[in-house]
């Protein structure tokens, strides 16, 4: 396979990790999330506790491809050398990941245990972090697409 071919492939599969990531995110937060709402704790807390469960198994391999995929393509443009945006992208795309880290190892089994125990009150809250997180995550998510729009010459 050539150097291009490489490249594009990775930029594809790079792409590929993204929209499920943050299309996930915007799907949870502006259509799911109200949708829920109107749910009872009882139906709802569980039914969040379902979703997170099969989301963050996808947001997990996204993640994995989007950094063997971003690290393939920075090293590819310079590596420490590359232009500003490259970094950006890299930082931006590293904080993250340690917030959905936070949320899948921290968060997301105080859901889990709230569940269990018919807790209501206690899962609210952490699907109320959840929520927190992800829109913290989902403005990081369009400002790095946006310095990636920035970056098209590379």
């Amino acid at each position: 396979m050539t150097k291009a071919i490489e490249i594009e492939v990775a930029l594809f599969l790079h792409l590929l990790g993204v929209a499920v990531w943050v299309g996930g995110m915007v799907f949870a937060h502006f259509c799911l999330r109200p949708a829920l709402a109107d749910l009872s704790p009882q139906l709802r807390l569980p039914l969040w506790e379902s979703v997170f469960a099969r989301f963050f198994n996808w947001v997990a391999a996204a993640v994995l491809v989007i950094l063997l995929s971003g690290g393939f393509l920075l090293m590819q443009f310079g590596g420490g050398h590359a232009s500003w945006t490259l970094h950006a992208m890299a930082g931006l795309g590293i904080v993250m990941m340690l917030i959905f880290g936070h949320i899948r190892f921290a968060v997301y089994p105080r859901i889990r245990r709230a569940v269990q125990a018919q807790n209501w009150p206690d899962g609210a809250r952490a699907v109320g972090t959840v929520r927190r997180l992800v829109v913290i995550n989902l403005v990081l998510g369009v400002v790095t697409i946006g310095v990636a729009v920035m970056s098209r010459g590379f």
